[in-house]
């Protein structure tokens, strides 16, 4: 994964850099000159706690991957964690202070500096989060300005969602049926031209048109999560799209595919108890999608929307707990706050280092 080229830019640049940071993806860095900064997302320390928290073997992110190809990575990826100089970490303390403390405990030097999409302060790189959005971002604001404050259900299962037609079908007949306000993202839309036959030949968009609105590829996700419209957001549980939702105050209602998205799941239902499962117990695997099926029908989908956007006691005290951990999210970037201090003092060793070295 570009060892080569990486290795090769490194020995020419001149002045030679005093430090690296790449992704747990890139495990080959900390092997480059001079000092190399991991950085990696920390809900896999889930399954290092003797706590509450369970999975079953097909949510384990191993079974995701054949194990010649997981065991070589899992090696590659110790021994980056070994040798590297520490770990950066979006997320910030206050979410999960216990897995902070043990990564910090684990790797000596870790710095959580996130949530970074708060870093986008400005309305275009705020819009598009990623990619170029493919919906006018005033025609998506005057649609949600139309509606009533927390009541808009967020629906959008990443970049790589691999779910089966029927599965879809069943997804997009729940939120019809629950009756409820809703914004439902597909990315990759030309990936799905039987949906997109569905949807206008079953007259699923014509039903939904006045409650409904389909957005067709890239969403601009963090000015929706952000209108105070929407009071919901249902996820696959991504970890960019967890915290965003996170960020936002948003209750979460939980979809994972695969990988890690089991463990961000049980952080956000069980350990913050800021989301709802919708149902998925079942890893998607890629080949395996139509003899999987369904794993969630039209009347699970109801039922789930409705334990998260309605107003049962339970629900009130999710949404109270959601905006809670918004606005610590808010306060941990602001000076002073928890990742901007552990920016301050990332920066402060990068240089330590940098000077010690000449």
């Amino acid at each position: 994964m570009l060892e080569e080229p990486v290795q090769k830019l490194m020995e020419e640049m001149s002045p030679p850099p005093s430090c690296l940071i790449s992704d747990m993806c890139l495990p080959y860095t900390p092997n480059s000159p001079r000092s190399s900064i991991y950085q990696r997302s920390l809900p896999w320390l889930l399954l290092l706690l003797s706590s509450v928290v369970e999975f079953t073997r097909p949510q384990v992110p191993v079974e995701t991957y054949s194990p010649e190809e997981w065991t070589e990575f899992m090696e590659d990826l110790k021994e980056a964690d070994k040798t590297s100089y520490g770990v950066i970490v979006n997320t910030f303390q206050e979410l999960e202070p216990a897995y902070v403390k043990l990564q910090g405990a684990r790797s000596g030097k870790a710095w959580s500096i996130g949530p970074v999409s708060l870093c986008n302060k400005v309305g275009a790189d705020k819009a598009e989060r990623g990619n170029k959005s493919d919906i006018d971002q005033s025609e998506c604001i005057k649609w949600l300005d139309s509606k009533e404050e927390e009541s808009v259900l967020y629906v959008c299962l990443g970049s790589i969602c691999n779910l089966p037609l029927a599965q879809l079908k069943e997804l997009g007949l729940g939120l019809e049926e629950s009756k409820r306000p809703f914004i439902w993202v597909i990315r990759g839309w030309e990936k799905y031209k039987e949906l997109g036959e569905w949807i206008s030949e079953s007259g699923f968009e014509e039903r939904i048109k006045d409650r409904g609105l389909i957005i067709k590829g890239w969403s601009p996700q963090m000015i929706i999560l952000s209108h105070p419209s929407v009071g919901g957001f249902l996820t696959h549980c991504g970890w960019n799209s967890t915290l965003e939702g996170i960020t936002s105050g948003l209750p979460l209602l939980t979809w994972p595919l695969f990988a890690d998205q089991f463990c961000n799941e049980k952080l956000v239902v069980q350990v913050l108890k800021a989301g709802v499962k919708a149902g998925v117990e079942e890893v998607m695997k890629f080949g395996e999608e139509e003899k999987i099926g369904v794993l969630v029908d039209k009347e699970g989908v109801k039922k789930a929307v409705e334990e998260l956007m309605g107003e049962s006691e339970d629900a009130t005290e999710r949404r109270r707990r959601a905006k809670e951990l918004g606005e610590l999210a808010h306060k941990a970037v602001e000076e002073g706050g928890s990742s901007h201090s552990n920016i301050t003092l990332l920066l402060e060793d990068i240089m330590q280092l940098a000077q010690s070295k000449t």
